[in-house]
């Protein structure tokens, strides 16, 4: 395993390569016979399953229910919504023929779902009392992309899209940030990964919103990744589907609309934000192995390490995910290496002298500490130590993030620190300074902060009256 894990490279000499190297080899991902696609294996697809996990129980305790519309869209509908197929037109594959005939109408293969979901909706509401209206969707949706990497950009992607309905606007404009803040409470809490909850500019909104929140998360290389979005539409998709409800004082209204989304690009960040040379360092919350045991077996005391190897899982697989890896034709050392590369937050070490002690070694991934513990104190010792990992995880990703986050007076300073980090500033609002900004540096405004105070300096970019404070980098 030495020898695979050689072939990793640093993160200081090709980052985009340690990528690549770190999701193939830790059995995550391999890439499709089709361009852009990928296959999420198991691994892979367990941090996933955690994924939805958590956020179904965030969703269903708001009163959220899971529904699933149709992959394909006609596209009548998806031209319904002018602003919002403008939005995503380059990126739409089509289908023109089914059953060996030309269809008579084209038909969209999703590249998201308001417009489908908001014809739906149309029918079912007729009152007042149909509202509020609170569905999630599990999907995958295609996107025609160009450049592509796993996870992070891939023309097919797993995501869930949600799609209420409301009254007033005021409860869309609630119900937009509390699943913003879900999303935020479920990437910290269960991906360790620290965000910054922002809007996005008037020319970074989703096409067709009022309004776009977004978090965004920094990665290992000083880039940024909009990792979950969420948007107030207002009423565009309900005038556009004729989502009319009878209200209680006996008027016909639109109903006002939200729509929000995340996807497996978060396992993109969770491997970009934790990941070192040895490969990955998975949260224990999302890890699809918590516990790795490695036996080190010895002659004739082979079958009394593994006897009580065997009992330790056993001791600890009714509270936590647990693999003993009895491979006889693999070192300790190998497999320290293996589980090391797959991100197995714990590793316990048990060999004939641990045995005769009643104790075992236990190791961990993200500090490479190591310290015995008794037979006896191992499942609270695990316990302890996993919560303590994730824990930490967060905490050195926070302290990243404050250290790459830079307050300039004028957008040039960048440059300094080769435009890697999150740049602060104070900006004018103007369309055409966020324009500048891109052409000369790469960088876009990734969000104005939900904690901003109101401003009064000079915009980073013209020097002219500001009134907003942004967030600004280079992003995936």
């Amino acid at each position: 395993m030495e020898n695979v894990l050689k072939e990793i490279t640093p993160k200081s000499v090709d980052y985009s390569q340690w990528y690549v190297d770190v999701i193939t080899k830790a059995d995550l991902v391999d890439y499709a016979p089709i361009k852009g696609f990928m296959v999420i294996k198991p691994y892979g697809y367990r941090i996933w399953e955690f994924i939805q996990e958590a956020m179904n129980k965030e969703f269903r305790a708001t009163g959220h229910e899971n529904a699933y519309f149709p992959l394909l869209i006609p596209e009548h509908l998806l031209t319904k919504e002018a602003e919002h197929v403008e939005g995503f037109s380059p990126e739409v594959a089509w289908v023109t023929m089914g059953g060996g005939e030309v269809l008579s109408e084209r038909l969209a293969v999703r590249p998201t779902s308001e417009t489908i979901i908001g014809a739906m909706y149309s029918k079912w509401i007729q009152s007042y009392r149909d509202l509020p209206v609170l569905m999630n969707q599990w999907s995958n949706v295609v996107r025609w992309e160009k450049a592509t990497r796993p996870f992070l950009r891939t023309t097919e992607f797993l995501w869930q899209e949600g799609h209420t309905v409301h009254r007033t606007r005021e409860e869309a404009e609630r119900e937009t940030l509390q699943q913003l803040f879900i999303y935020q409470r479920v990437i910290e809490g269960e991906l360790a990964i620290p965000v910054v909850a922002g809007r996005k500019s008037a020319g970074e909104r989703f096409a067709g919103a009022v309004e776009t929140y977004t978090l965004e998360a920094l990665m290992g290389d000083g880039r940024a990744l909009q990792i979950a979005t969420s948007h107030f539409l207002g009423q565009n998709f309900a005038q556009a589907f004729d989502i009319q409800f009878l209200d209680e004082d006996g008027v016909l209204k639109y109903g006002w609309t939200t729509s929000w989304g995340s996807s497996t690009r978060m396992i993109g960040g969770l491997i970009m934000v934790h990941g070192d040379d040895k490969g990955l360092r998975l949260p224990p919350r999302v890890a699809p192995i918590q516990v790795v045991i490695v036996p080190i077996m010895r002659g004739a005391e082979r079958d009394a390490v593994l006897a009580y190897a065997d009992r330790l899982q056993k001791m600890l697989s009714a509270r936590f995910r647990v693999r003993l890896d009895a491979r006889p034709e693999f070192t300790p050392g190998y497999k320290y290496n293996d589980w090391e590369m797959r991100g197995v937050p714990l590793r316990i070490e048990v060999g004939p002298r641990d045995v005769a002690q009643g104790a075992v070694v236990m190791a961990r991934r993200d500090t490479g500490d190591k310290a015995p513990v008794m037979l006896g104190d191992v499942v609270d010792a695990v316990a302890t130590w996993l919560d303590d990992i994730q824990a930490h995880l967060l905490e050195e990703a926070r302290q990243r993030l404050a250290e790459r986050t830079v307050a300039v007076s004028d957008y040039r300073e960048a440059a300094q620190h080769g435009y890697r980090g999150f740049f602060t500033g104070d900006w004018c609002g103007q369309e055409s300074c966020a324009e500048q900004l891109k052409a000369d540096t790469g960088m876009t405004i990734r969000c104005l902060p939900l904690d901003a105070k109101p401003r009064s300096g000079r915009c980073v970019v013209c020097q002219g009256e500001a009134s907003e404070r942004m967030v600004f980098a280079r992003a995936y």
